[in-house]
């Protein structure tokens, strides 16, 4: 069979680009390993994460502060692990569902099975039954994704030493766990397990947590977190991950120390980071050679050195953000349906779920430093709002950056509640180069928190910001 295009990975980067590429009219073949579609984010990732941040933050509330609404809950309160798991699992099979049917509706081909380049123009499928089919295509998308760095040092087996993808499977609340790695996944799933009565400690090996983001982010939501009882050790350094069967010891020294410490847990989670997943593709036979981090390099319309494959999401080089891949993937099909789409990286969105939320686009008061670029900057805490004060989330604060001559929004860090949706209004006005002043003189729902970029726009023309 040919088809016009292959798309090899069913996650948000390949079944978007796969659904518009037959939007478009060509006719399309997908090609997914494992036996859901939706790849990393919906199946171990985006969605199960979610979710279980949802149901931790409810027992938390139950737990901690629904009192102080006027809801008695002095009786048992306790987690039931396995109706918590079974939601997740639930919403990660309806989910997926929901891609199988528009894979129909698209009148998408499905193929089940490995795919590895032949030829530029033909694929074999390994499938689940050990048969091998091929098939042949014009084109071709990589969009197979990434997978969490495991260095062998550390003793990953699963069990005790986890990632991600068994840290969305316990069966039951450790006592406590070791977290490696201060970054988004890491704090996100520590802060699931910290909310449900985990001790949660965290070893960064960088002087602060969320390091690519703002500095202020970081002091936030740093300052926040542990409210829920975690520790933080940032600027220290793992020497040695041991499983000892029934619990890890995790040893570790601060950077420029010769003392080292030990920390004895029931788990330790690997969140170090994800790698490219570029695994037998038989690259090597049609000649792409990916780069020292083992991605795929790629030009500006996203095709590699052999004409015809293009590769995007975590295989390419940027942020491994599953709206990235999207984007990447419209980007792509539109460009071989001869459009002239765009992508401004600089306006992709970063976010962080944890709760506070943290979320952010455009660049951080370090970069505009480091870049020599005059600007002004506007804060704004959610403790001085009246929306924040009525729902009790008062951490955290909005900032926003602005060219000190043409007053044009350079970028806007959030940690508060619902930043996640918030970042969105900032996106489109920096979409459209709109200035602080534009933004402040936005008329704004009251009581709403988007009154704080609002609030933080105003403090960015002149100090002008009304409630502080």
């Amino acid at each position: 069979m040919m088809y016009d295009l292959t798309v090899i990975g069913s996650g948000p980067g390949g079944y978007v680009a796969a659904i518009r590429a037959a939007q478009l009219g060509f006719n399309v073949a997908l090609i997914e390993k494992y036996n859901t579609l939706g790849g990393t984010c919906l199946n171990v990732g985006c969605i199960p994460s979610k979710a279980l941040l949802d149901s931790s933050e409810h027992y938390h509330n139950a737990k901690e502060n629904f009192g102080a609404h006027g809801i008695d809950v002095s009786g048992s309160i306790k987690v039931n692990m396995q109706q918590m798991i079974a939601r997740k699992n639930k919403v990660v099979e309806d989910t997926c569902k929901g891609i199988d049917f528009l894979m129909k509706k698209n009148k998408i081909t499905l193929y089940n099975g490995h795919g590895t380049f032949i030829t530029k123009n033909k694929i074999s499928i390994s499938k689940p039954d050990g048969s091998k089919e091929e098939i042949q295509t014009h084109k071709t998308i990589i969009a197979t994704g990434s997978k969490p760095i495991t260095p062998e040092a550390m003793a990953y087996d699963k069990k005790r030493v986890i990632t991600s993808t068994e840290a969305l499977n316990l069966t039951a609340v450790p006592k406590s766990m070791v977290v490696i790695g201060g970054g988004v996944i890491g704090l996100e799933l520590g802060s699931v397990y910290a909310r449900l009565g985990t001790e949660v400690t965290v070893i960064e090996f960088l002087d602060r947590i969320i390091a690519g983001m703002d500095a202020d982010c970081s002091k936030e939501l740093e300052r926040s977190l542990k409210k829920l009882g975690m520790k933080f050790y940032t600027g220290h350094a793992v020497n040695a991950v041991i499983n000892n069967g029934k619990n890890v010891t995790v040893s570790f020294t601060q950077k420029g120390s010769d003392q080292s410490a030990e920390i004895v847990a029931e788990y330790c989670l690997l969140a170090l980071g994800r790698r490219p997943y570029t695994d037998q593709l038989g690259l090597e036979n049609i000649g792409i050679t990916t780069d020292d981090k083992g991605r795929i390099p790629v030009n500006s319309h996203l095709e590699s050195v052999v004409p015809g494959v293009y590769a995007i999401g975590d295989v390419i080089a940027g942020q491994m953000l599953a709206h990235k891949a999207e984007e990447e993937g419209v980007f792509v099909a539109e460009t071989i349906a001869g459009q002239h789409p765009h992508i401004n990286y600089n306006l992709i969105p970063g976010v962080v779920y944890t709760w506070p939320e943290v979320a952010a686009v455009g660049q951080t008061e370090e970069q505009l430093k480091a870049a020599g670029i005059p600007f002004k900057q506007g804060k704004f805490p959610f403790k001085a709002l009246g929306r924040a004060r009525a729902s009790s989330d008062m951490d955290g604060m909005v900032k926003v950056l602005a060219h000190a001559d043409s007053d044009e929004i350079l970028g806007v860090h959030m940690v508060g509640p619902r930043t996640a949706d918030m970042i969105a209004e900032a996106v489109a006005l920096m979409e459209f180069r709109a200035s602080a002043e534009d933004a402040a003189r936005i008329s704004h729902a009251h009581p709403t928190y988007t009154e704080a970029f609002k609030e933080a726009a105003l403090a960015a023309t002149a100090n002008r910001s009304l409630h502080m």
